[in-house]
């Protein structure tokens, strides 16, 4: 029970945190695509955490220890390539085109998954946190830290819609706001890809 409530409680403070996912999610709320927007939220995680998942239990020992350093410089360029790309296309295109942009949509759920690879704090959380946590379960039973993994991902992923959701809500009761909403996402999204940079460069 106790590793239950502690990932849970790791995972709706995640969740709860603005991140590249949320403001890409965010973008997809503002061009009125919920559906895509949650696929942002849920599906790029869940497939970098079952990665890394298999590459702590595997290869814990082998991962240097300030990689979060390093994947800091390719996420802050990463960020920033698709801001500026999206930021762009804004200029030349309306919302309704805009929505009904393939190549943006593809580009967007890409750099959802690239942005969630390259994110320094998940690579914090698989080499300091979940590390330990999976070096207790080989010890004394994988089953026995279960509980703390899915604590994690359901308040995660709960915390996460729900904090789009809430953005979102924001915005219809401004709606002068709402009409600016994808703009205000992709020059957030802008601000985390120089963070990202400042932290590795500071890091360094």
């Amino acid at each position: 029970m106790d590793l239950l409530i502690l990932g849970a409680g790791m995972g709706i403070v995640g969740g709860l945190l603005p991140s590249p996912l949320h403001m890409i999610a965010l973008t997809q709320v503002a061009l009125g695509r919920w559906l895509r927007a949650i696929f942002v939220l849920i599906g790029p995680p869940l497939v970098v955490d079952g990665a890394l998942l298999l590459v702590t239990l595997f290869f814990f020992r082998f991962v240097p220890p300030h990689i979060a350093h390093y994947v800091a410089y390719v996420g802050g360029v990463v960020l920033i390539s698709f801001a500026g790309y999206s930021l762009w296309e804004l200029r030349h295109k309306t919302r309704e085109e805009m929505a009904s942009s393939a190549t943006l949509s593809y580009v967007s759920v890409s750099v959802a998954t690239l942005a969630e690879v390259a994110a320094p704090g998940t690579w914090i959380y698989w080499l300091t946190i979940a590390g330990p946590i999976l070096g207790e379960g080989r010890q004394r039973g994988y089953w026995h830290v279960v509980p703390f993994f899915v604590g994690g991902g359901v308040g995660f992923y709960g915390a996460a819609v729900f904090s789009v959701w809430l953005l979102a809500w924001g915005a219809g009761l401004h709606k002068r706001f709402k009409q600016h909403l994808f703009l205000a996402a992709n020059v957030l999204l802008l601000l985390m890809g120089i963070s990202y940079l400042v932290r590795a460069y500071l890091g360094g």
